[in-house]
């Protein structure tokens, strides 16, 4: 069969402005139907507002759940200042493209120049994942009918991926959502070309993301889209190569990729395969429910196969579940590959039922479900304590701490994270505050004070130490 043969079998929709593929049951999109605009739009505005505001809360609860958001804020900085992206937090002067190849973030440097702050970047991910609702909200609409494209929509902007993503602060990957949810929607209505302008950024995601590449470009010639499929599949691997072997070594002070010893870790890739096999095989039905298991019914859905690779072969155990970001990209192939499923088997669509079952679920368990606490609007007394020594560290002042309170010094100093100090030499003078909170479980030095003098050298002095809070300043 040649790509010809496919194209006269299947006709392409031409863009977003296209009615409804034949036999989709969708409204038209042309004609501003509810089903088919206004209400995709009013719910992706809805997701992009609570996945908004449960950031913004949590900043301002002073809740982090790592330091990652300090370390995109540095990078992010880097860049609007028109340098590199030196983050500090990973070591002293550290390149971060030595760490993750991520350069699609430097997207957010005019918007960080405007407004500097570790919020910029929680409502930039709030908008990238708003755009990927949708984007899937109206692929749907245009091809399942309107009460199944509203629970798959539902589905995808409530998932535990998505809501995972919103609770882990900043990542690269949010860029990913929306170019996946697009490529997607280029693949459903058989726009080959469109599938391959959308899916080759995803080389600047990150470096994991050339895997995904190469998987579309072999669904492609699944589609009989031989030639683009075989091009964007080698586009795919030789992007992916270059990065890991060639860019990241090349920028990394060791010389090396430094996840590459994570595959497998000292136990090899199937011992580590085999670890936890329960927990892993339930992320993957966990995954597939999301769409009512309809997702199994699109070539689409195979790309998942990738991220689940590595992340089930790597020796993190937070790789294995469900409570961080790393399902986020698996939700946007899943749902689309599940409107791909009842596009071409309409009796298919009985399965959003038990999708927006699977949903009503699985909310009460994710962090979208804190906007309905009380107590998720209220400032716990700790959180103003904090606010309180964070303003004795001056503008511009250098300080080493830990992770507790690390996302909300990165805006206006010059930030290290103790764990990484002694990775290179820091500036002379620096630091001039030692900054530690003793309650976040982190394990922190006894004592500030004590902790610097060891570290660094010369006499310090005790400024704060209450409410678990120790901050320490070079005398």
């Amino acid at each position: 069969m040649t790509d010809h043969d496919v194209n006269r079998r299947e006709p392409a929709l031409d863009g977003p402005e296209a009615s409804a593929a034949p036999g989709g049951g969708g409204a038209s999109v042309r004609g501003l139907s509810p089903g088919g605009w206004v209400l995709p739009v009013l719910w992706a505005l809805g997701c992009t507002a609570a996945y908004a505001a449960l950031s913004l809360l949590r900043f301002r609860r002073f809740e982090p759940t790592s330091w990652d958001n300090a370390i995109f804020e540095q990078a992010v900085r880097g860049y609007a200042g028109l340098g590199w992206p030196i983050v500090d937090i990973k070591g002293p002067g550290f390149n971060v493209l030595g760490d993750h190849f991520s350069p699609i973030t430097a997207l957010l440097a005019p918007f960080y120049a405007v407004f500097p702050s570790a919020q910029t970047l929680l409502v930039g991910q709030a908008l990238l994942l708003g755009v990927s609702v949708l984007v899937v909200g109206r692929l749907a609409s245009r091809h399942v009918g309107p009460w199944a494209a509203g629970a798959l929509a539902v589905a995808y902007g409530l998932s535990f991926g998505v809501s995972a993503a919103v609770r882990s602060d900043f990542h690269e990957v949010a860029f990913g959502a929306p170019l996946l949810a697009l490529a997607g929607a280029a693949y459903v209505d058989r726009r080959w070309r469109a599938v391959v302008g959308w899916s080759l950024p995803l080389l600047l995601v990150k470096e994991d993301m050339g895997a995904t590449v190469l998987m579309i470009g072999l669904v492609l010639m699944l589609a009989g889209e031989r030639r683009r499929g075989t091009l964007l599949a080698a586009v795919g691997v030789v992007g992916a190569a270059l990065v890991v072997l060639v860019v990241l070594p090349s920028v990394n002070p060791g010389g090396v990729y430094d996840y590459a010893s994570s595959v497998g870790g000292d136990r090899g890739v199937l011992a580590t395969l085999l670890d936890e096999p329960g927990r892993k095989a339930w992320t993957v039905v966990l995954t597939l429910a999301v769409t009512g298991f309809a997702a199994l019914g699109s070539p689409w859905v195979l790309l998942v196969l990738p991220t689940f690779a590595w992340r089930f072969v790597g020796d993190n155990p937070f790789y294995w579940g469900t409570d961080w970001h790393y399902s986020l990209l698996l939700m946007t192939i899943v749902v689309v590959a599940a409107v791909d499923t009842m596009r071409r088997f309409p009796v298919a669509r009985w399965l959003a039922l038990p999708a927006l079952a699977f949903t009503a679920v699985m909310l009460p368990s994710t962090a979208l479900w804190a906007l309905t606490e009380p107590q998720t609007y209220e400032v716990p007394p700790r959180a103003e304590v904090a606010q309180q020594v964070v303003d004795l560290v001056p503008d511009g002042a250098s300080v080493v701490t830990d992770i507790g309170l690390i996302t909300h010094l990165a805006t206006d100093r010059d930030v290290y994270w103790l764990g990484t100090v002694g990775n290179g030499p820091m500036p002379a003078g620096d630091p001039q505050y030692v900054l530690l909170d003793q309650l976040a479980g982190v394990g922190s030095p006894p004592d500030a004070r004590t902790y610097a003098e060891e570290t660094f050298g010369g006499s310090w002095v005790t400024v704060w130490d209450a409410d678990g809070y120790q901050l320490a300043r070079r005398d």
